[in-house]
């Protein structure tokens, strides 16, 4: 037995929005926070728009992995660090979707999964990829997003969350498809 008490789990009503990269989660954030629903934007993709303006090239942003996850990482810990629990929420990608960059990176993932055991999200939503699109940001390719996506789906199975699959489908059915799925179950 471990003589340091363990941190109590956290329970939230946040609601993750996960899944390779081009699945439309950003796209479905987008709408829901149209539809007046508080959202939280993915920190990976905030952080690169953000060095882009500076000037950097994306290769140059990405090219110390453990530095990037490890940022990554840290900036999604603080933001949910400062969220209240009890709002219901969506955010673009959470804390265990650092396992999976982890795992993809061959870094160590034992400090997000640390941490990403102590926390409960309400619901999972795993969007289904579209038609792979190369954009600004996206360094990955068709194959890389399937094996992310495997990774994403395990971690959150690993972690005991039952996932809602989310079909391809127009824009706002995907978001009525969520919000349809957010009444409480048993």
């Amino acid at each position: 037995m471990d003589a340091e008490a363990p941190n109590p789990v956290r329970l939230t009503r946040w609601n993750v929005i996960t899944g390779a990269p081009c699945s439309g989660k950003t796209s479905v954030i987008d709408e829901l926070a149209r539809q007046g629903f508080r959202v939280v934007p993915e920190a990976a993709r905030a952080h690169i728009d953000a060095e882009l303006r500076k000037g950097r090239r994306l290769g140059e942003i990405k090219s110390d992995p453990s530095r990037f996850e490890g940022h990554i990482f840290r900036t999604k810990l603080h933001i949910e660090a400062g969220l209240p629990a009890a709002e219901p929420l969506f955010l673009d990608r959470a804390l265990p979707d650092s396992i999976a960059y982890y795992l993809l990176e061959g870094l160590d993932p034992s400090e997000p999964r640390r941490h990403s055991l102590r926390i409960r999200y309400r619901r999972v939503f795993l969007f289904e990829q579209l038609a792979f699109v190369k954009d600004p940001v996206r360094s990955e390719d068709a194959r890389l997003a399937d094996r992310i996506e495997r990774l994403i789906e395990a971690v959150y199975s690993d972690l005991g969350y039952a996932i809602v699959r989310v079909p391809i489908l127009p824009i706002p059915a995907r978001a009525a498809y969520v919000l349809a799925r957010l009444k409480p179950t048993g």
